[in-house]
């Protein structure tokens, strides 16, 4: 790990963006902005799983609108998202969004930036320069130029001459994003745009897919950038409920050990042919008793003695299988045989006890 690219400070709302601060989740919703008891629900869900910060989409007026509606009903900063139109960039600003985003592949006249980056300034809100690669190309309507040349100087490009913009209007409440949806394209604008300026960068890889193909997507691009210190906010885009992302980004940060995590870690092993006992409906049994238990357990549920005690030497709990039978460890301490037919019930116990304030063995919490 390297350290922490210097950058300067950007609040959103109460939150520091920043090398000296926390490295911030948030997500986007899916529900249509202007339907405001869904849209605040929604944030509300998402809060309780820790986003820090909310993007919602401003695609026409009453979107803007709603924002008034929605900001007082919510806890975190609200960020609006514009494309196209500088007039709903001066709305969301006017209802109260604590910042917007703006794109320079479809928000380019320099009298309409002009226009939002002196309403953002006198209402003392930040703006993310976001820049996607599949806006960044010119086009004509529907139809998108061919692509000449590598994309990621490009992005890079116009993001600087976007950020120059802002300076020329002593605006420097900036926060910076680069995505793409290949992964080492991104990861190039990223380190291309952190040797050029020392704004906060706000990481994610766009349209990066389905949970599945997207997770992996992000965690590669988001995992290589943070190790070498870039990167002050992320957002995990997949296709799929925002919660889904939120917590994949607090899995991205805690294996970094950059954030503490938010649910208990299950260490188990893939099985292969030396494992004798049900293994994979037994780490399902232990996901669900491990639900509302305290985020720092550990919990080891390997199928046999080869790397079993290893494990459970680092976990709270652990299990390493054998015929018909499997060791229980705390804290890698071997404690006793359990049955297998009985180690879902031997693993709910302990979690439960290890999860209960003021048991001798809750030091966990």
């Amino acid at each position: 790990m390297l350290p922490r690219r210097a950058t300067r400070t950007v609040h959103k709302g109460p939150v520091p963006i920043g090398s000296g601060h926390p490295i911030a989740v948030q997500t986007m919703t899916t529900t249509h902005t202007d339907d405001v008891p869904r849209t605040v629900a929604q944030i509300r869900e998402l809060e309780a799983l820790g986003c820090e910060i909310i993007r919602v989409a401003v695609p026409d007026r009453a979107a803007a609108e709603a924002i008034a509606a929605i900001r007082p009903q919510i806890h975190i900063p609200l960020v609006a998202d514009i494309h196209f139109s500088h007039r709903l960039a001066l709305a969301a600003i006017e209802a109260g969004a604590d910042a917007i985003r703006i794109n320079p592949g479809n928000l380019q006249k320099p009298e309409y930036v002009r226009e939002v980056v002196l309403a953002a300034k006198a209402r003392g809100i930040p703006i993310r320069i976001g820049v996607n690669s599949g806006s960044v190309r010119p086009r004509d309507g529907l139809q998108v130029a061919a692509a000449e040349g590598d994309l990621v100087p490009l992005m890079v490009e116009r993001t600087l001459d976007y950020v120059h913009q802002f300076e020329d209007l002593g605006f420097r409440d900036i926060v910076l994003s680069l995505k793409a949806s290949d992964v080492l394209a991104t990861v190039d604008a990223y380190r291309a745009v952190a040797a050029r300026c020392d704004y906060p960068l706000h990481l994610g890889v766009t349209a990066a897919g389905p949970p599945g193909v997207g997770t992996i997507k992000s965690a590669i691009a988001l995992g290589i950038l943070l190790a070498e210190g870039i990167g002050d906010t992320i957002r995990v885009s997949l296709t799929g409920p925002p919660h889904r992302e939120v917590e994949v980004a607090y899995e991205i940060l805690a294996a970094l050990g950059l954030r503490e995590r938010r649910r208990p870690e299950i260490i188990s092993c893939p099985t292969c042919g030396r494992c004798e006992i049900d293994l994979s409906a037994l780490v399902e049994q232990v996901a669900t008793a491990l639900k509302g238990a305290p985020p720092t357990l550990r919990i080891a549920v390997m199928g046999c003695i080869v790397n079993g005690p290893g494990e459970a030497a680092d976990a709270d709990i652990g299990i390493a299988g054998g015929k018909g039978v499997a060791w229980l460890f705390r804290r890698g301490k071997l404690i006793r045989e359990v049955p297998a037919d009985r180690l879902a019930e031997e693993l709910a116990a302990e979690i439960a006890e290890l999860s209960t304030p003021g048991s001798r063995k809750g030091d966990v919490q």
